[in-house]
């Protein structure tokens, strides 16, 4: 072995240990000869390591992920280990915080969009490093809609994954819901995910499954049917139903998958759901949001005016957004105290009407932050207005969650995140330069 003394400034390489490298890999070899090492494992392995491989893993990812310039594909981080004999083996670990070959993405906060619609998904492709769709998104948004699915090109589920697993490539993630999470048959689940699997790769896929509540394999036809309302109540069905959607995704990750949990809207919602090891959680801001802010107007109104009117549309609006069940009927005093419980928890105060909807977002990275998993990332997703994206910026540069940004995925429909890339002045300016370059004064 090579006696090296290096100064402070040096950049050294896997490359510059000069290991004999094992000739059967010699292609995979040269992908990953540029791996960066700092000062001090350069000089201990300078003095432990004989010769150099690559794991099995970088070969089936390699191999899957055709790269013609070569290097190692975006969504993977390079990982060392030194093997019996002095072998240094270099393999990939799956990780879409990695641009290509293994190089730090721009920023730690990532970028994530709620979309099946591969011609929106392109022109933002190269931001993403995930993808979420649920059904309403596969096929309401975009299979059966005629001004998205232009001349109905996309027939089925299967075409529409396959090609934005082309637009997206190997850097990023993509959440997929299974299409009935009640069937009661584990193995047509296998099913489906696999055929997922076999559209996306076992790196880019991650499965959706949601929160169930009191609804299940019987009463979810309720929802199908005539107004749509389940009997029973939010938080009165069964503990078995309650915690379908845990035992699903525990199952899963148990059989290898990683698994998107969603729909996450309180946080009470998140130290149970970690049992199940997501590999995300999810905060949904929006609907909470304006939930909210109606439910202070209105009872604010009664407050002032004690007009039952307000209590009539209190009722109704709870109702039609399933806080009450359909066979649920609280007198007005239950009504007021179940509103003013909700408020109570989200930290809103009726007088003053102070609520910026990101209360779940802090206490799920506070939650994150006291987990023991590490590999886990929140989803911040469901924006609308003016406002949430901006909110969302600016709080994580605030001084208390600045060391948790490498653990948040931001997620939103294209165009709503396109939006935050002007300004006013950016029309302004544009006017002023083209004038210019057309020779205007």
């Amino acid at each position: 072995m090579r006696d090296f003394t290096l100064g402070a400034n040096v950049s050294v390489t896997v490359e510059d240990l000069g290991l004999k490298a094992n000739r059967d890999q010699e292609e995979y070899i040269q992908r990953i000869l540029d791996t960066p090492l700092d000062l001090d494992t350069f000089a201990w392995l300078s003095k432990r390591a004989q010769s150099l491989e690559v794991g099995e893993e970088l070969r089936k990812v390699v191999d899957y992920f055709r790269d013609a310039q070569g290097g190692t594909p975006a969504g993977f981080r390079r990982e060392l280990h030194l093997k019996k004999e002095g072998v240094l083996e270099v393999d990939l670990v799956r990780d879409i915080s990695k641009d290509k070959d293994g190089k730090e993405r721009p920023t730690k906060v990532l970028y994530s969009a709620d979309s099946a619609n591969p011609y929106e998904v392109a022109p933002v492709a190269p931001l993403l490093a995930n993808l979420t769709c649920n059904p309403g998104i596969i096929y309401d948004l975009f299979l059966n809609n005629p001004k998205a699915n232009v001349g109905n090109k996309y027939k089925d589920r299967d075409e529409v994954m396959t090609s934005i697993g082309d637009i997206l490539g190997p850097g990023s993630d993509i959440s997929v819901e299974l299409n009935n999470p009640f069937e009661q048959d584990f193995s047509k689940i296998l099913e489906e995910v696999k055929r997922f699997e076999e559209i996306l790769s076992p790196w880019r896929l991650v499965v959706k499954v949601p929160h169930t509540g009191p609804v299940n394999h019987e009463n979810y036809k309720e929802l199908l049917e005539g107004d749509g309302r389940l009997g029973l109540g939010f938080d009165k069905g069964s503990t078995a139903d309650a915690l379908r959607g845990h035992e699903l995704a525990l199952r899963l990750h148990e059989e290898g998958y990683r698994v998107n949990f969603t729909l996450m809207f309180e946080p009470f919602q998140t130290q149970m759901a970690l049992q199940a090891r997501p590999y995300f959680i999810n905060s949904f801001i929006r609907h909470r949001k304006m939930q909210t802010e109606r439910m202070i107007g209105l009872l604010k109104a009664y407050e002032l005016s004690h007009d039952s009117y307000f209590l009539t549309q209190l009722r109704d609006y709870m109702v039609a957004n399933d806080y009450i069940g359909a066979n649920d009927n609280p007198d007005d005093l239950a009504l007021i105290n179940m509103a003013q419980t909700f408020l109570t928890y989200r930290g809103v105060d009726v007088d003053t009407a102070s609520f910026d909807g990101l209360d779940g977002v802090r206490h799920n990275l506070r939650a994150l932050r006291n987990s023991n998993l590490d590999d886990t990332r929140l989803i911040i997703c469901s924006m609308e207005g003016p406002m949430n994206y901006p909110d969302i910026d600016r709080l994580l540069m605030e001084d208390e969650f600045r060391d948790m940004a490498d653990r948040v995925v931001v997620t939103a429909e294209p165009q709503y995140l396109a939006r935050f890339t002007s300004t006013n002045q950016v029309v302004s300016y544009q006017r002023r330069f083209m004038k210019a370059a057309s020779g205007q004064s």
